[in-house]
């Protein structure tokens, strides 16, 4: 069967479970550098600076890690 791949969900997840550091663009111009700690459908958690921050998906513009995210994902079978 075939399994729809979300690669929104699969790189934020790979980032918070390695703690990659990203750097955050926001819509506004603004930047945050952090770690994910946390997403859901609308909102992700970032520790930055010793603070969590919640941002609103629809008011970020780009993820920039620190180092490349593998999005391979593990083969059934």
């Amino acid at each position: 069967m075939n399994k729809t791949i979300n690669i929104q969900d699969t790189f934020l997840n790979q980032l918070r479970k390695e703690s990659i550091p990203v750097t955050v663009y926001l819509t506004n111009g603004f930047q945050i550098r952090g770690v994910v700690r946390a997403f859901d459908n609308f909102t992700i958690v970032i520790d930055s600076d010793g603070r969590q921050q919640m941002i609103y998906k629809h008011a970020i513009s780009t993820f920039m890690p620190v180092r490349p995210v593998s999005l391979a994902q593990p083969q059934d079978g």
